[in-house]
């Protein structure tokens, strides 16, 4: 009998080939995702280090761009992880986000096109935002400085600001919760991945009933999901129950690529496609997505 040859495509490095173009938006799996009705300021937040706050907002950005949407990451963190994941220049002298916070500068000068990925664009940080959290101490109403530099961008030709937070619940923090509508949560399954989070949910709290009343908790997702272990399992089960509906379906895994990605300055959306961390990502922010287009 004729030997009958396997659809390379209905292998497992088809498979894999397949969704990696699909991701990179050359390949069949293209398409063009729902995209909101106005844009969705949304603050990613927790005060918890190395929970994947910032690989979340910079590879959610990265996803969402590559499918029709028009995303700026604004990066909170004096650290400039955020930027370096996009390789954007972020080093000392360079027109940051300290800028638009301490010295008033419009948002617009400080915003630059994030290279090889349209659609996407960054307001970086530099160490300079480090004394920043001093420096607003003095300064009339010092809790809505981001949020007055966001209102004075033009932001119709915008589906999503991200806003990646330091791991703290400073002024810093507190001036991203009052520039957003939305705040999305990361959490990571492993163990004390719910210590801590009474304080990140009164912080909202106290945002929303003095500074901000239209802030609300919309997202969650569940990130370094490790499916060797039962206690990430549990801790994932823990939340979903406690959350319900906000949670994202899609858990991010624990993912070599994703560590290396930044290295290179790159997400891992772009370095690595179709690995686990880059496909997750890609059906996380297809959730997000597809949840703008029910609201």
């Amino acid at each position: 009998m004729p030997e009958v040859r396997a659809n390379p495509a209905e292998t497992p490095i088809g498979q894999a080939a397949e969704a990696a173009a699909g991701i990179r938006g050359t390949g069949s799996q293209r398409e063009e995702w729902p995209r909101p009705s106005r844009c969705r300021i949304m603050t990613i937040a927790n005060q918890k280090g190395g929970v994947g706050k910032t690989t979340s907002a910079v590879n959610l950005a990265a996803s969402l761009s590559q499918h029709g949407s028009r995303v700026l990451v604004v990066d909170l963190d004096p650290q400039g992880n955020a930027s370096t994941a996009l390789d954007v220049e972020h080093h000392v002298g360079v027109d940051s986000v300290y800028n638009a916070l301490v010295e008033e500068r419009p948002l617009s000068e400080v915003v630059v096109e994030v290279p090889g990925m349209p659609g996407l664009s960054c307001a970086p940080a530099t160490i300079d935002l480090a004394g920043a959290e001093i420096e607003l101490v003095p300064m009339v109403a010092r809790e809505q400085r981001l949020s007055r530099a966001i209102r004075s961008l033009d932001v119709s030709n915008l589906d999503y600001v991200l806003i990646d937070c330091p791991p703290s619940l400073g002024l810093l923090t507190v001036n991203a919760l009052v520039a957003a509508e939305e705040v999305l949560i990361p959490i990571q399954c492993e163990y004390y991945a719910l210590e801590g989070l009474e304080q990140l949910l009164r912080t909202v709290e106290l945002v929303r009933g003095h500074l901000n009343s239209q802030l609300r908790i919309s997202t969650i997702l569940l990130t370094m999901y490790d499916g060797r272990t039962r206690l990430a399992t549990q801790v994932a089960d823990d939340v979903r129950s406690h959350f319900g509906d906000v949670v994202l379906q899609t858990i991010i895994p624990r993912s070599v690529r994703v560590s290396e990605a930044p290295s290179y300055g790159q997400s891992v959306i772009t370095y690595d496609p179709a690995s686990s961390g880059a496909l997750a990502y890609v059906e996380a922010a297809r959730e997000l997505a597809l949840r703008s287009s029910a609201m």
